[in-house]
């Protein structure tokens, strides 16, 4: 199969992407985004990010990876096609006094020159993109030779990966549209980015730690787009029906004993080298 191929004449990529566009301004990602700070870290430490380099955070959200890079004292540059979530990052830059670029962008059509950056990362943002092939294209067109990039990408078999399969259940993707979680899969990767890169990628776990099952619930249908328009798209006897396999989700993947809620959710941490 090649990944690389055109999308079906059948499916309408710039139409999904607006739906995609509206799922994420949707509630507030912030509020969870916020709890994954600690991912951005460990992304640039993975990417070894020096303070003399310029670096591009794709489809950044409310600004982790950005902030962790301009902690590092690099030159940085955080785009988001959500305007809302690119104020948080603001916040957050500016309460910590850290100087950040933020500018409105889609990460299929990035607003910068060839080789622009040195290093580009992506924490669970651009592997969301309708046209998998374009996205990638991109960070590597914007990534200067011998340059990096650095991305985390839920697995398909974490419990975000399950999560997004309970929810297709009830809402089910454009025909066509390829899955999210394929970025957790190296040799989906290496099709995407094809010869002219180095690959190494190791899985990683993040865990989320919530008040209860009902907590991270109520979070999620509050603030988590995709779960916030699943819900609006569904009647009533399906809403209550996604609610419980939501908590049968959680039970399952639940390592805590004491009425909290500790879920460990793998993900693929990427290191891209560009090739010269």
């Amino acid at each position: 199969m090649n990944l690389h191929a055109a999308a079906p004449a059948s499916v309408d990529l710039a139409t999904i992407k607006g739906r995609q566009q509206a799922a994420w301004a949707s509630g507030d990602y912030a509020v969870i985004g916020t709890t994954l700070q600690i991912v951005g870290e460990m992304l640039c430490e993975a990417v070894d990010l020096r303070s003399n380099q310029r670096v591009l955070d794709v489809a950044a959200g409310n600004g982790n990876a950005t902030l962790a890079a301009a902690r590092r004292f690099a030159e940085v540059v955080s785009t988001d096609y959500v305007g809302a979530l690119l104020e948080r990052g603001r916040e957050r830059a500016a309460a910590d006094r850290l100087p950040v670029t933020f500018q409105e962008a889609d990460a299929e059509a990035l607003p910068f020159a060839d080789a622009s950056f040195d290093v580009v990362l992506s924490t669970f943002g651009v592997m969301f993109t309708p046209n998998q092939a374009k996205a990638a294209s991109e960070l590597m067109r914007a990534c200067r030779p011998g340059g990096k990039i650095g991305m985390a990408n839920w697995t398909p078999e974490s419990f975000i990966g399950q999560l997004f399969k309970t929810m297709g259940k009830y809402v089910a993707p454009a025909p066509g549209m390829k899955s999210p979680a394929l970025w957790g899969n190296k040799p989906h990767l290496e099709t995407l980015f094809g010869a002219k890169a180095t690959i190494a990628a190791q899985s990683k776990n993040f865990v989320f730690r919530y008040k209860s099952p009902r907590h991270w619930i109520e979070i999620f249908r509050g603030y988590y787009g995709p779960v916030v328009k699943a819900f609006a798209a569904i009647d009533p006897p399906a809403r209550e029906a996604l609610e419980a396999d939501l908590y049968a989700l959680l039970d399952k993947f639940n390592i805590a004993a004491d009425g909290t809620l500790v879920i460990p959710s793998e993900y693929l941490e990427v290191v891209i080298t560009k090739r010269g």
